[in-house]
Formats: structure tokens, C-alpha cells, sequence
């Protein structure tokens, strides 16, 4: 048994979520793919996976497993990636996780010059709002949106990422304009539910401690939802400009507390800090790095 290709392969199974979408990854068979993790761990005398007929789980051991191997296997690739033709040509499958509304509005335009540019990346998109591990969940770079807190792991400011609060002009003409934080008390909230609580900043603060109260009148984790609904008159949204942005040039949505707005939050690109990082992961940062604009052209 070759070590490296049943280590490779477990962890294709585990990414994957079962054996026949990782033989389909792998371009084997699902029985092949089910003798190299039983090998495996005969091999280590322990077992890794608990099977079932829909799912599979990894064991205690199998999650400590599943985390190093990656580390190992990306190393190799990143030694790999340093030889030959492959230190300057980026090649491979680029895993990447991304906020969901960023990257339906900006990054496909992105994603396809990248490619034009290294026709040898293959690109694996995923989209999730909520906080994703880079290593443990098998990905090269996650891009996150926020005020990041110390890591581990590598983070590379891409762009500013402004927050305005905005209401549709029937809706401020029907229940008023706030001219003042605490003017926001009376009106409806539509709160994204991954944002952070920010007392320092007078506006938000006093909606946060409305929809503490209980009284937020739509909660989503999801910008645009909220975003179309402050368009259709259902109250007060703060959303970066990068989706409010072209409603608010339309006039569809009316920017108000301007004076009070909160401080940009950044778009970073994080991954695993590695001594030899790989040609893939290298490109893709350099091509990302200044793409968007200082201001970005959403602004």
C-alpha cells in the first residue's frame, strides 16, 4: 500500500463527505477508494471512520489523523510546488470559502481573470457566511469580512469593507428620518445575525439593544434578503456598501446617521502560515492583493 495515496485518499473521503463523491474527486472506484481507508487503518491499527449507508463520522482518532495528514499531504505539495516547471507555473485545485453575497456579486469576474492567468489552478469555490477553519476544514484560503481578532494563520487585507445604515425613502417618509442614534428606538431593525455586537458605535449600539430586547423585526444571515427587504419598506438595515451599495446609487435606499457611521470593517484573505507555501495559494494572493481598489469600486 502506498502510504501517501491511502493518506491522500482518506482525506478526499472526509472533505467529501462520502466515499462516492471522493472517487468521483479521485477519479476511482468507490470500492478502491473503501480498500485504501480500510488499509489505512489497518495500517495504524486503529479505526478512523464510523460508516453508515447515508454518512460517515470521523473517530477521535480519525479527526487527529484527518488534521495532520492534511498538514503532511500540503507539504508535500508545497515541496513539490518549489521543482521544476511547477515553481513558477501555479497548478492544482484551489480550495477557497467565501462570504456568500461577496462572492455572488464580486467574484466570479475575479475567478475567471485568475484562471485566465493560470490556466493550470482549478478553482473549488465554497460559500458560507459562518466562520470557517482553514485547516481543519481542507481549505487554502477562506476569505472573511470583519475586525480580525489574533490567529494563527496568515491574513492578508484585500480591501475596506464600509458599513452604511439605510432605510427605503417610502419607508423614512412614512415613520421619519432618525437624526440622532437614539431616534432609532421607534423603528423597525433588520439585523444580520453573524454580525458582531460593536457598543462603541452610538448608531449600532441602540439597535443592538433593541433586538436584545426582542423587538428586531427581521433577522437573517444573509445580506441581500435583508437588503431587498429594506428596499421593500420593511425598516432599517446596516449592510456593507458592497450590497447596498448599487441601491443606494439607484435611490432605491437612502443612507441615513452618515455622521455616526461605523468604522470599515476589512476583506481578508487567510491561510496557513507555511514556510514553503504553495505556487496556487501564492498566485492567488498576489492576483486578489489591490483587484477590488483602495477605495474598492463598489464605493
Amino acid at each position: 500500500m502506498d502510504r501517501i495515496d491511502a493518506m491522500r485518499t482518506f482525506v478526499t473521503v472526509v472533505n467529501e463527505g462520502t466515499f462516492i463523491r471522493a472517487a468521483d474527486r479521485l477519479e476511482m472506484s468507490p470500492q478502491l477508494v473503501s480498500k485504501y481507508v480500510s488499509r489505512l487503518e489497518q495500517h495504524l491499527g486503529v479505526r478512523l471512520l464510523n460508516r453508515t449507508t447515508r454518512r460517515i463520522h470521523l473517530t477521535e482518532a480519525g479527526t487527529n489523523y484527518h488534521q495532520r495528514a492534511q498538514q503532511v499531504l500540503a507539504d508535500i505539495d508545497d515541496m513539490e510546488n518549489q521543482v521544476g516547471d511547477l515553481q513558477t507555473q501555479a497548478q492544482g485545485l484551489l480550495r477557497i470559502s467565501a462570504p456568500v453575497s461577496f462572492a455572488i456579486r464580486h467574484m466570479a469576474p475575479l475567478l475567471s481573470e485568475f484562471q485566465k492567468a493560470h490556466p493550470g489552478v482549478g478553482i473549488d469555490l465554497q460559500l458560507n457566511d459562518r466562520k470557517v477553519e482553514v485547516v481543519e476544514e481542507g481549505f487554502d484560503i477562506v476569505l472573511r469580512i470583519g475586525h480580525l481578532k489574533s490567529s494563527s494563520l496568515i491574513a492578508k487585507r484585500i480591501a475596506p469593507i464600509r458599513l452604511v445604515m439605510c432605510a427605503s425613502p417610502a419607508y423614512l417618509k412614512q415613520y421619519g428620518t432618525p437624526q440622532r442614534p437614539e431616534d432609532l428606538r421607534g423603528h423597525r431593525y433588520l439585523r444580520y445575525s453573524y454580525m458582531e455586537p460593536d457598543a462603541s458605535q452610538p448608531a449600532y449600539h441602540w439597535l443592538q439593544s433593541k433586538s436584545q430586547d426582542g423587538i428586531s423585526d427581521m433577522i437573517s444571515n444573509n445580506g441581500d434578503v435583508l437588503i431587498k427587504a429594506a428596499i421593500a419598506g420593511a425598516g432599517i438595515a446596516l449592510q456593507p456598501t458592497f450590497i447596498s451599495g448599487s441601491a443606494i446609487k439607484e435611490g432605491k435606499l437612502q443612507v441615513i446617521l452618515s455622521e455616526y457611521e461605523p468604522e470599515p470593517m476589512a476583506l481578508y484573505a487567510l491561510y496557513a502560515h507555511r514556510q514553503l507555501l504553495a505556487s496556487k495559494v501564492r498566485s492567488f494572493i498576489d492576483f486578489i492583493d489591490g483587484y477590488f481598489g483602495d477605495p474598492p469600486y463598489w464605493d
